[in-house]
This record gives C-alpha cells, sequence and structure tokens, in this order.
C-alpha cells in the first residue's frame, strides 16, 4: 500500500523545506516525520485497517493536516494447500528425521496450519503464525510411522485440506542366514542342491545374490520380502565354500559362509586310484618291458639253426581267431596278443602270430625231432601315436 501527502502550498512555502508526517488511529507510522511525503507499506494485514491521515510542518512548525480516509484491508482466504515431505517422495529410512512441509499458494493474516495422520485424521500438532508455509518434524521415524498423512490451513475464512501424502518407512536388511538343502546326509556328484537364502529384517524389495568361492552363481528378486532359492546340479567342482547377499537399496548384508563337501563314491575312487597306478607303472616300466623284448627278440634270432632258411610269412589259416590274455596258443588255432607299452607320449602296441601245422594224417612216425611241428612266428611292432607299424617275421624250428 502507497500513501501520498499532496500539499497546495504557496510559494513562499515553496521555498521552504516541509517535513510530511504519516497517522493511523493516531498512532504515526514509519520512524517519525520525513522530507519524503510517499509512505510505502510493503504488506498490509487485517490488522492494518483504520483512519489515515498526513501533515506538512514548515521550518516555522506551521502545521497543515489532510482530512481522514478510512482504509479496510480486506482478507485473503487460503487458498491452494499442499503436503510435501523432505525427504522427497515419501521414502524415508528407519530411524532418520522426517519433515511434513504444509503449503499455502495465497491467504493473509495470521495462517493456523495442522497436521493429520491415517484417513481418520488423527491431529499431530497445530501451530499459528504469519507466514504461507509451516513445518512439522517427526526426529526418529519407526515402521509404524508408514501411513497417509495430510495437513489444513486457515486464517479465518475457513479451512483448506491438501491432498493425502503416503510415508512409507523403509528399513536396512538384516543380515541373511544361508541354507544347503541336500537331498541326503552325504552329497554325491548329479545331486541337485538348493541354496535358500533369507534376511529376516528389511524392507521389500530385497535382492540376493550367491556366491561359490566369491564367485557369483546367480541372483533372484523377492518382492514381497521373503527368501530366495537357487537351484544347482553338482559336480566335482562345486565343493567349497558358499555365501549370499541381501541388498534393498539400503545397504548391502552378507551371510556367513557354509561349507559344502561332496563325496567321490567307492566305485569311482577305486578307478581313479586303480588308474592312476595302471598308468604309473606303464610310464615307469614301458621302457624297460621293450628293452628286456628287444634282447629276448635279438637272442632268439642269434640261435637260429644255420640249415634253417628264410622263408615266406606262413599262409593265414581260414579258421577264426581268438582274442585271449595269455600267451599259450591254443592246439591246431591262430593265437593273437596285443600288448600296450607306454613310453613318454607314444604307445607302442606288440602283435605276435603263432600258427603250428597240424600234423597230415597219412604221414608215417617220426623222431621226436622230427614230430616237433614247424612254428613261424610273425611280429608287428606298431607304434599308435603316429601310426607307424614294423613287421618282424622270423621261423624257429623248436
Amino acid at each position: 500500500m502507497t500513501l501520498t501527502c499532496e500539499t497546495e502550498a504557496t510559494s513562499q512555502q515553496l521555498d521552504d523545506q516541509l517535513q510530511f508526517c504519516f497517522f493511523r488511529d493516531d498512532q504515526a507510522l514509519d520512524m517519525g516525520c520525513g522530507s519524503d511525503p510517499v509512505l510505502q507499506v510493503p504488506t498490509v494485514w487485517r490488522k492494518d485497517s483504520g483512519s489515515y491521515w498526513c501533515e506538512a510542518k514548515t521550518s516555522a512548525q506551521k502545521v497543515t493536516r489532510s482530512p481522514r480516509i478510512q482504509i479496510q484491508v480486506q482478507g485473503v482466504p487460503v487458498w491452494n494447500v499442499s503436503l510435501e515431505t523432505q525427504p522427497p517422495e515419501g521414502q524415508v529410512q528407519k530411524g532418520k528425521k522426517l519433515v511434513l512441509i504444509c503449503l499455502a499458494t495465497q491467504g493473509t493474516g495470521h495462517i493456523t496450519f495442522s497436521w493429520y495422520k491415517g484417513a481418520l485424521g488423527l491431529n499431530l500438532e497445530t501451530k499459528t503464525q504469519r507466514s504461507l508455509s509451516a513445518n512439522f518434524e517427526i526426529p526418529r521415524v519407526t515402521e509404524s510411522d508408514s501411513e497417509k498423512y495430510y495437513c489444513t490451513a486457515d486464517n479465518g475464512y475457513g479451512p483448506s485440506v491438501s491432498e493425502l501424502v503416503s510415508i512409507t518407512v523403509r528399513s536396512p536388511v538384516s543380515r541373511p542366514i544361508l541354507t544347503l538343502r541336500v537331498p541326503g546326509a552325504q552329497v554325491f556328484p548329479g545331486d541337485m542342491v538348493e541354496l535358500h537364502c533369507e534376511a529376516h529384517g528389511g524392507s521389500p524389495p530385497i535382492l540376493y545374490q550367491f556366491y561359490h568361492e566369491n564367485v557369483t552363481l546367480g541372483s533372484s528378486s523377492a518382492p514381497s520380502g521373503e527368501g530366495a532359492s537357487f537351484n544347482l546340479s553338482l559336480t566335482m567342482e562345486h565343493s567349497g565354500n558358499y555365501s549370499c547377499e541381501a541388498d534393498n537399496g539400503l545397504g548391502a548384508q552378507h551371510s556367513e559362509v557354509v561349507t559344502l563337501n561332496i563325496t567321490v563314491p567307492v566305485e569311482d575312487r577305486e578307478e581313479l586310484l586303480a588308474s592312476g597306478i595302471l598308468e604309473g607303472l606303464l610310464g615307469v616300466l614301458g621302457p624297460t618291458i621293450m628293452a628286456l623284448f628287444c634282447c629276448w627278440l635279438k637272442k632268439k634270432i642269434g640261435r637260429r639253426p644255420a640249415r634253417d632258411l628264410p622263408r615266406s610269412p606262413p599262409r593265414p589259416v581260414p579258421q577264426a581267431s581268438n582274442y585271449v590274455n595269455s600267451a599259450a596258443p591254443l592246439q591246431g588255432q591262430s593265437v593273437y596278443e596285443n600288448v600296450n607299452v607306454v613310453s613318454g607320449d607314444e604307445i607302442y602296441s606288440l602283435v605276435y602270430h603263432m600258427q603250428q601245422e597240424r600234423q597230415a594224417a597219412a604221414k608215417p612216425l617220426r623222431t621226436h625231432t622230427e614230430d616237433q611241428d614247424a612254428s613261424a612266428i610273425y611280429f608287428r611292432l606298431k607304434n599308435t601315436s603316429d601310426t607307424s607299424v614294423t613287421d618282424v617275421d622270423y621261423e624257429d624250428a623248436m
């Protein structure tokens, strides 16, 4: 509001410096009188209603007063009330401070603000101040403070009500518990194990992560806050330590470590042990066996009688062959034996074929020396690693 004091001064009065004073209901306004004929009132309230007038003084203390005018300040009702929260969006962590801010777009005079909890309107606090906003604080919220809130503002023209605002109090997750659910007292390769992780405290949703030796196996979300599970088909590599993690955005928590021992079946252990022993023996004794065989073969060839001349390999007998694990041949049949020898990265196969000739029924009896069947021995030395084959053929008069 602007008040202006105007005068119809004579030329003599114009040459004199005038002082202007403003009054309301016989009370001086501002800081007294001044040379400025204009007075600015930044904000008026209903209490500012009254009778206003001014006066002008000359240096000779001659005073001229204006007529009085009545000014009635009309109050503006509170309008457009809203409720805001801090932190915003009504999300607050358990134990933290919550601020409910009641705001009015316009309104004059002293405004009375009130805050309510729930749809039934439980009054929390009421305060009156000359302002278009006011705050209500809850220093440390608990889970029971999760509710809907609203506020009202009134400056004498009737209360204006805000909309409902939902407040959600969220709790950090507690330390989760990891449980391994297995089919029996012992766990074997091929069994299915269920990893169940659950945090008994904390606001949903909760995200669970599963780990084996600090390597992530997978994750699962629990929108309602319950636990989550992860299924795993076991192999021998799955022995070791397991853990899980729970996180709802307010800080992650890790479970204690759970150790899982996978049992190897007895037959598998025996096979692994026998295989290891056999491989070790062949790796150590393979070269020795080959050396002994070569020496024996050399001696046998060296002892052949001079009268025995080499001849071509015996004709194969058109009979079925038997495969046995013994060096003793069956009478009248071809005998094959395969011995594998391992030497370093090479594998040798020794195959020898001994064929005994059938005695003719029409031939006369011969001496003991002549009765002995001529035997043909045929050796094949095969390098399995590079598929090369070496044949050794000789006959020996037994």
